[in-house]
């Protein structure tokens, strides 16, 4: 949410930005009439209050809140780390990255045979890991059987070398491969 707020306030700070500069390239060719200019800035440093007095506060307010949340962010330090999952052990904090688990998963997927283009996704929850494969496959295999194998592999596999419980593994078949006939030519 806060990120995509923070696109939001880009968007309006470059929109503004862009105004703001588009109005100071035609005010310096002159291709702004000067008297609409004068009367422009005369409204805004009239000392009574007026419509363009307001306009000029308000978006001079605003642009100037940007500002402080855009310095904001680009001080800050980024507290941000690649996800992981913790565990205490008895000698002390063990972290196993998120890229970790699905590049085990992966390596055990990969072992079937028939395979083809895998992409792994790892979520976790509370019981356990829930880990989705995206595969292609070669179409000369039973599907279900190709499935569950695979499945058996990743949660043996996962669960062996990290110790995590595994609550799922799901995969999803997204196409097969086309196998095309070789001719090889021949020489007399």
């Amino acid at each position: 949410m806060v990120k995509l707020l923070d696109r939001l306030l880009l968007f309006l700070f470059s929109l503004a930005i862009m105004f703001l500069s588009a109005i100071a390239v035609l005010a310096v060719f002159q291709l702004i009439p000067m008297r609409a200019t004068d009367y422009f800035l005369q409204d805004v440093f009239d000392s009574g209050f007026t419509v363009s007095k307001a306009w000029v506060i308000g978006a001079g307010i605003v642009i100037f809140l940007i500002s402080i949340r855009f310095f904001y962010i680009s001080v800050r330090r980024s507290r941000t780390q690649a996800p992981s999952i913790d565990q205490r052990s008895e000698y002390g904090d063990i972290r196993i990255s998120v890229e970790t688990v699905e590049n085990l998963s992966l390596k055990a997927a990969g072992r079937s045979r028939g395979v083809r283009d895998l992409r792994a996704r790892v979520k976790i929850s509370e019981a356990g890991l829930e880990i989705g494969i995206r595969t292609v496959v070669d179409g000369e295999s039973s599907i279900p059987e190709l499935t569950e194998e695979i499945q058996s592999a990743i949660k043996n596999h996962v669960e062996e070398i990290t110790g995590i419980p595994v609550s799922g593994v799901s995969v999803y078949v997204a196409n097969i491969v086309q196998n095309t006939p070789t001719f090889k030519s021949r020489v007399e």
